[in-house]
């Protein structure tokens, strides 16, 4: 349908109007427990999330899927009731409940209506502060998880995750084995095992309790007092994880994955922490690169090369370093191909200054956006509780646009020089080897070797 001569024009965007992150307080107990209260008082709920520095960065040694096992079987039961009868009681009162660990942390959330928060988070206490972790729910968790790993090997995508990360960091690394565990970790982890992390991990000095929404802060912290008060111990600091590569040249990873049609690619290194001074130019950079749609690499694979349906890249934000990699799927016979692209436009990148008009895509999208990341209880608890995980300013969400819109174009340039490598890529393929190996070869991008499902060298 065109649009008749006599029709308005459309009306441009106006300047984008001021936002700011909603008021919070932070309260430290007399046993260390920190305590965030953030009143919103749009609708009548409270969404909660306890941060406890439990996660897989401080398992012990050979304990790799502790800290997962443990954040999920709090829920399996407490010295008063058993699993379902928790389930049930947060279900009749519409609350809804969870718990999982990531790299840095675990984190037990709910979001409960108004009336029933006294007593849901009385509930809630409970499964913090007395969970028994029986053995039949810890032996149906270990089950799952186990499960979960034998599908990994006939499943592309998550193998190319979990073998990129073995490729990228050396041995004695956390990262480079599964967040979640192994088939040999998580098989010899026992109720002492998690009992153990629980009682080293699960401490008030170093945990955040987050409330979010129809409260105030003076109820919220009173709430806090009155049902953890009494919680005590202290924990330490878990070390800083070792981030090192496993080399610092080029290299080319194939898995086999006999007949497949398409080949999940994986190419990157070690990236930054979370902390990191240069984290807003890094991230525009990656938008610019990989992390939007409109970013150079989907762009260039997906709509010049028809190569793929979509690729992307991103900095995995951690502690410690986590990892730059730029993730695709392609057919087969074009895998060395829309690799050889990826490493163009690495290249490019670092080359020239991007346009003002590139910039500004990216900017004004990540500008643009944020506000609406934060509309519910539950995204401004999960929020605080990232403000607490990584030791964020207090004004890190109100400042947040400005650093966006204080990037410039040379900004990104000396980002892409200094955070991007291209003679440390690690080129890490599932897929063929019979059709994929050769042309992977022809690249010049690195030594080439093939592995088995479970990373293992072949001869």
């Amino acid at each position: 349908m065109s649009t008749s001569a006599s029709s308005p024009a459309r009306p441009r965007a106006g300047p984008p109007r001021d936002y700011r992150f909603p008021f919070f307080e932070r309260v430290t107990l007399d046993n260390g427990l920190s305590v965030i209260v953030a009143p919103v008082h749009k609708l009548p709920i409270v969404s909660v999330a306890l941060v406890a520095d439990a996660g897989a960065s401080s398992e012990s040694p050979g304990a790799d899927g502790v800290a997962q096992l443990t954040a999920r079987a709090l829920t399996e039961g407490t010295r008063r009731r058993n699993g379902d009868a928790l389930g049930e009681q947060f279900e009749r009162w519409g609350a809804a409940m969870g718990a999982a660990a990531d790299w840095d942390a675990a984190v037990v959330a709910m979001t409960v209506l108004v009336p029933r928060l006294d007593e849901a988070m009385a509930l809630f206490a409970e499964v913090v502060l007395e969970p028994v972790f029986p053995e039949r729910e810890l032996a149906r968790l270990k089950a799952e998880r186990l499960a979960d790993l034998l599908q990994l090997q006939t499943e592309p995508r998550g193998l190319a995750d979990e073998m990129f990360s073995r490729f990228v960091y050396r041995a004695t690394s956390r990262y480079a084995r599964p967040e979640h565990g192994s088939v040999a970790s998580v098989q010899a982890i026992d109720r002492a095992v998690v009992e153990r992390f629980y009682n080293a991990r699960y401490q008030p000095a170093g945990s955040t309790l987050v409330l979010a929404g129809d409260v105030s802060v003076a109820d919220g912290v009173e709430l806090a007092q009155r049902l953890f008060g009494e919680w005590s111990g202290t924990t330490t600091a878990a070390e800083a994880v070792d981030d090192g590569p496993a080399r610092t040249t080029r290299a080319v990873h194939i898995v086999r994955k006999e007949g497949a049609p398409q080949s999940e690619i994986r190419i990157g290194h070690v990236g930054l922490p979370r902390n990191h001074p240069d984290y807003f130019p890094a991230l525009i950079l990656n938008g610019l690169l990989g992390g939007l749609f409109s970013s150079r690499i989907n762009l260039n694979l997906r709509e010049v090369h028809a190569y793929t349906y979509g690729a992307h890249s991103s900095f995995e934000w951690r502690r410690g370093a986590g990892p730059f990699v730029v993730s695709t799927a392609v057919k087969s016979d074009v895998t060395a191909a829309a690799a050889s692209e990826i490493l163009i436009e690495i290249a490019r990148i670092r080359a020239d200054a991007v346009s003002e008009d590139e910039l500004t895509l990216a900017t004004s999208y990540l500008d643009g956006i944020f506000p609406i990341r934060y509309e519910t209880t539950d995204s401004i608890a999960r929020a605080l509780a990232a403000l607490a995980i990584y030791e964020l300013p207090a004004d890190y969400f109100d400042s947040y646009r400005a650093n966006i819109r204080r990037v410039t174009a040379m900004d990104v340039l000396h980002a892409a020089d200094r955070y991007l490598h291209p003679g440390r890529l690690q080129l890490v393929v599932v897929g063929d080897p019979s059709v994929i190996e050769a042309p992977l070869a022809a690249l010049d991008a690195g030594p080439v070797s093939v592995h088995d499902a479970e990373g293992k060298a072949e001869q």
